[in-house]
């Protein structure tokens, strides 16, 4: 626990710090300078968790990425998914919502970014718009995009039910889908402060090709997405292959759980 409370001081240190250096450059032209210090934070940041909390990262998978823009559908289990996979990518832009832009000055850097930011509290009509706004910019920029399909924090050994708004971008901006699968949930599990030192797996696969019906792609990305983790999670815990469990999505602002009456009765 000691580890996870020094991480977690670095963690808003180290972010102030960033917040603080990329003012001078929003007014500039293009994004450049502000993506490398970003790029930046995010590999600070996955130092300190080596360094602190003895979180290594091994990413597999690199071959998979295609060339050119695609949208990268990810396992979304942990409060590190984000800057563990950031610097991995170039040309990545992301899917968020709104809820970031209340933090000091962060707006000004999502936008500058090229962040799709997503109108969480407009109704569905804003949400729509404003992701077809974000979704079209991308496609004009040739950018890759970080979406979370599952839209909240899963608990480990469970998953939420894959939007298909996924798809919808995917068929928007006619690229593949490159699904991600993880296992850092067993080293640093949802919005946890304890932190467990081992080898996080962030792996890239095989790619989804563009142009297939949506039932197809995400019938596919949940279940590649899934079993991988399931696998990695078993990889990690030197326990035998357990697939995931559906989940009913939390509501809003609150954390997944299981509590044996809310569980739904179904693998990926």
């Amino acid at each position: 626990m000691i580890r996870g409370i020094i991480f977690t001081g670095v963690y808003y240190l180290l972010s102030a710090i960033y917040v603080i250096v990329s003012l001078p450059f929003l007014a500039l032209p293009g994004r450049g300078p502000v993506t490398l210090i970003i790029r930046s934070y995010t590999r600070a940041l996955n130092l300190a968790l080596r360094l602190i909390c003895g979180i290594k990262k091994d990413v597999r998978g690199r071959e998979n990425l295609p060339d050119g823009p695609f949208v990268i559908a990810a396992k979304h289990s942990s409060w590190g998914d984000g800057f563990m996979i950031y610097p991995e990518v170039k040309g990545m832009a992301f899917v968020t919502g709104d809820h970031l832009e209340k933090f000091p000055l962060v707006g000004g850097i999502l936008r500058k970014l090229g962040a799709i930011v997503i109108d969480t509290c407009g109704g569905g009509e804003k949400k729509a718009s404003s992701l077809a706004v974000g979704m079209k910019r991308a496609a004009d920029e040739g950018r890759r995009v970080l979406i979370y399909p599952e839209g909240h924090l899963a608990p480990k050994g469970f998953h939420f039910r894959y939007k298909p708004g996924v798809w919808h971008m995917a068929k928007a901006m006619n690229v593949p889908i490159v699904p991600v699968a993880t296992n850092l949930n067993c080293f640093w599990e949802q919005e946890d402060i304890k932190k467990t030192p081992g080898t996080a797996v962030l792996e890239f696969l095989k790619p989804i090709p563009a142009g297939l019906p949506k039932d197809e792609v995400m019938k596919r990305l949940t279940e590649a997405v899934e079993t991988r983790s399931a696998e990695l999670i078993a990889e990690a815990t030197g326990q035998g292959f357990q697939p995931s469990q559906l989940l009913p999505d939390p509501d809003k602002g609150t954390l997944g759980k299981p509590d044996g009456e809310n569980l739904e009765s179904q693998s990926a």
